[in-house]
């Protein structure tokens, strides 16, 4: 048995169908997906447009109109995630269960300073005085290796950087010490340092805190040198999972095509690799 599943798994997902209802048609973007999470670091990969983004947010319910959720089973920590009350929903969500988006720019609250946001996100599910929240927040924008916590505190959205605003977003997120996090491209606009630095924060988490973790990704070195386990996606299904130290093992045809594209310094391939597709995988 997988150790992180000894005490029975943080999060359950059986057949889970993500659809958006359109004039032009019904786009199925995930389909079927099935997976067991327990207190670990599980890798999601694939192409753009694959459904790792709309996974995420189809666990934490945030799959905008005319999107339809349906599955056998999405319960985390034993709460029914398709049957729950708004109200349960909502404490969970943000408190125990956080997703860091891809970009900043779309997530960040442009009128309201970086501080106040991880304020309002940590007294939102904290019963905390604004003194208390505020030091947290700036101790978590010093954990994420902002260097002058207390200027970028009191800047808007827009005064700080690509990399600085996904680190502000990042701080925000694990601000109430979640048990769930998906992380869609955490790092994508870091540098390798804060990058580094940013993965050990999220390593201790789950070590130390028992947080699982579902990290969202097109870096396949990445996810198998920090993950324990990684789905592999193809058009909202999965084509393959695997131990992450063994994604070099894999034998499922989208798996190697994605593996051949990465780029090798003392290689002189050529034609350069495309990666091929099948409709049959969808079947």
């Amino acid at each position: 048995m997988n150790p992180a599943m000894a005490s029975g798994p943080l999060l359950e997902v059986d057949d889970l169908n993500v659809r958006f209802h359109l004039r032009t048609g019904t786009v199925h973007a995930v389909r079927g997906l099935s997976f067991k999470l327990g207190r670990e670091r599980l890798g999601i990969v694939g192409e753009s447009g694959s459904g790792k983004s709309q996974t995420g947010r189809a666990i934490l319910g945030l799959t905008p109109p005319p999107g339809e959720v349906t599955a056998t089973t999405l319960r985390f920590d034993g709460v029914n995630l398709l049957t729950a009350p708004r109200k349960t929903l909502r404490s969970l969500r943000g408190g125990r269960m956080t997703m860091v988006m891809q970009d900043p720019k779309f997530s960040l609250n442009p009128v309201m300073t970086v501080g106040d946001q991880i304020v309002e996100a940590y007294q939102a599910h904290r019963k905390a005085g604004h003194a208390e929240a505020k030091d947290r927040a700036l101790a978590m924008l010093e954990a994420v290796k902002i260097r002058d916590p207390g200027r970028v505190f009191s800047l808007f959205p827009h005064e700080v950087s690509g990399g600085m605003g996904q680190r502000a977003m990042i701080a925000m997120m694990l601000v109430t010490e979640p048990d769930l996090l998906i992380a869609d491209e955490p790092t994508s606009a870091l540098d390798v340092t804060v990058q580094l630095e940013v993965l050990r924060i999220l390593d201790e988490l789950v070590s130390e805190r028992g947080m699982g973790l579902i990290l969202i990704s097109h870096d396949l070195k990445l996810v198998s040198s920090f993950c324990d386990r990684v789905l592999v996606m193809y058009g909202g299904k999965v084509m393959e999972e695997l131990p992450a130290r063994e994604l070099q093992k894999a034998r499922h045809p989208y798996t190697l095509g994605l593996l051949s594209c990465l780029p090798k310094l003392h290689s002189g391939t050529r034609p350069l690799p495309v990666l091929t597709r099948d409709p049959a995988w969808l079947r």
